[in-house]
C-alpha cells in the first residue's frame, strides 16, 4: 500500500462526502478509492469511516486522523516547494472557479503574464456563475460576486463591482425610456432578473442624493450567468443591471444604452474565498496575490472599504 496516496484519498473522501465524488475529483474509480481506504483502515487497525447507502460519515478516530493527514500533506507540499528555494518557483495543479464575464474579459487575457511568472503552475479554471462547492468539488479557491454566505470559508475582499442599468435601443424604442427607476415596476417595462447564489434575484438598491429605493420590477426571464444577462439585454428582452466593465463594449458599439446615470446602484462586493482547512500552498498564495493586484488596477472596481 502506498501510504501517502491512501492518505490523500482518505482526505478527498472526507471532503467530498462520498466515495463516488472523491473518485471523480481524483480521476480514479470508486472501487480503487474504496480499496485504498479499506487498506488504510487495516493498516491503522481503526475504522475511519462509517458507510451507509446514502452517505459517508467520519468516525471520531477518522476526524482526528483527517486533521493529522492535512498537516502531513501540507508539510509534503512545503517540502516540495522548498526544493526550489534557489528560484522560489511554485509548482503544481491549481483549481480555481471564477464568474464567466470576469474570466472572459479580465482574467484569461491576463494569464500570459501569470504563466510567464509561474511557468510550473498548471491552472484548472472553472468558468461559471454557479455557487461551486469548494470542498466537494476539490477547488482551491473561487472568485465570487456578492456576499459569501458559507461562514466556514475564508473570504478576502477584492473590491466591489460598480453597477448600472442598461437597455437596448430597440427595447427603449418599443417600450419608452424610463426616467425613474420606479417605472421599471410598471407595464410595459420588464427587467431581466439575475439569479444570485441560491436562486434568488440579486437585490439591487439605488440612490440619488437623499432618495433611495430597492429595484422592484416585472420579469419574464431569469438567468444565472453574467454573459447570458448581457446577451438578453442586447436582444431587447428587458432592462439589465450589469457591472460597468461587462457593459462597456456594448455601450461603445451602440448595443446598449445606460439608464439612470444620475443614480448610483449599490456596488456588488467581489471576493476571493478558500476553505480554511486547506493548506495555503505556495501556488495558491501567489495566485491570490496576482489576482488581488490584477483587479486592483481596474477603474471599474472600488477598493475594499471605499464608500
Amino acid at each position: 500500500m502506498d501510504l501517502f496516496a491512501a492518505m490523500q484519498t482518505f482526505v478527498r473522501v472526507v471532503e467530498a462526502g462520498s466515495f463516488t465524488r472523491a473518485a471523480e475529483t481524483l480521476g480514479s474509480s470508486r472501487t480503487r478509492v474504496t480499496q485504498q481506504v479499506q487498506q488504510l483502515e487495516a493498516h491503522l487497525q481503526v475504522r475511519l469511516l462509517n458507510r451507509t447507502t446514502r452517505q459517508v460519515q467520519v468516525t471520531a478516530d477518522g476526524a482526528a486522523y483527517y486533521d493529522r493527514c492535512l498537516g502531513v500533506l501540507a508539510a509534503v507540499d512545503d517540502a516540495e516547494t522548498g526544493l526550489s528555494v534557489a528560484t522560489r518557483v511554485p509548482r503544481g495543479r491549481l483549481r480555481v472557479d471564477v464568474p464567466s464575464p470576469l474570466a472572459r474579459l479580465i482574467l484569461i487575457p491576463a494569464l500570459p503574464d501569470f504563466f510567464q511568472r509561474y511557468p510550473d503552475i498548471q491552472l484548472e479554471l472553472g468558468v461559471s456563475d454557479r455557487q461551486v462547492d469548494l470542498i466537494g468539488d476539490n477547488v482551491d479557491c473561487v472568485i465570487r460576486g456578492g456576499r459569501i454566505r458559507e461562514q466556514y470559508l475564508v473570504a478576502r475582499p477584492l473590491g466591489a463591482l460598480q453597477l448600472g442599468c442598461y437597455a437596448a435601443p430597440a427595447y427603449l424604442a418599443a417600450q419608452g425610456v424610463p426616467l425613474h427607476p420606479a417605472e421599471l415596476a410598471e407595464a410595459p417595462h420588464r427587467v431581466v432578473r439575475f439569479l444570485w447564489g441560491t436562486g434568488k434575484g440579486f437585490p439591487y438598491a439605488l440612490r440619488r442624493g437623499d432618495e433611495r429605493l430597492e429595484l422592484q420590477s416585472r420579469h419574464r426571464l431569469e438567468v444565472d450567468d453574467g454573459n447570458a444577462c448581457l446577451a438578453a439585454g442586447q436582444a431587447g428582452l428587458g432592462v439589465v443591471c450589469l457591472p460597468h466593465y461587462l457593459a462597456a463594449e456594448s455601450v461603445a458599439r451602440g448595443e446598449l444604452v445606460r439608464l439612470f446615470a444620475d443614480w448610483r446602484v449599490t456596488p456588488m462586493p467581489l471576493y476571493l474565498a478558500f476553505a480554511p482547512n486547506r493548506h495555503v500552498s505556495a501556488k495558491l498564495r501567489v495566485f491570490i496575490d496576482w489576482v488581488t493586484a490584477l483587479v486592483a488596477e481596474r477603474a471599474w472596481l472600488e477598493t475594499p472599504g471605499e464608500p
